[in-house]
């Protein structure tokens, strides 16, 4: 089975497929001055981007890790978001973490894997 690689740099691939299913690279928001709500937007909007390009949707998730640097504080703010953004009914199998983030300014991070139609 073939394994395509898109958007791929020295060290990742944002996008990788492999048979029928989709890997995205762990996803963070555009604006790192942004609070939790606005980094949770901006995030799923990157993530439904790159979906797309993989030839998939939000529809078609099968997992997700949510990392958080504050999963006290910040907890309720993206699942705000995230149930706003979330079509009814194809909820994935997903698991909510706090971590050490890569920059002190990222409140969250999301890992996804979904399936190719």
């Amino acid at each position: 089975m073939s394994i395509q690689r898109q958007l791929t740099n020295e060290r990742m691939s944002q996008i990788v497929v492999h048979g029928s299913t989709v890997y995205l690279a762990g996803q963070v928001g555009d604006d790192m001055n942004a609070g939790i709500e606005q980094q949770t937007r901006e995030t799923l909007a990157n993530i439904e981007r790159l979906l797309d390009l993989a030839g998939t949707d939000k529809n078609r998730l099968l997992s997700v890790t949510i990392y958080l640097k504050d999963i006290d504080a910040d907890f309720s703010g993206m699942n705000a978001v995230w149930d706003k953004w979330l079509p009814k009914g194809v909820a994935p199998a997903r698991a909510t973490v706090e971590a050490k983030l890569c920059e002190p300014e990222i409140l969250v991070e999301l890992s996804v894997v979904a399936a190719l139609p």
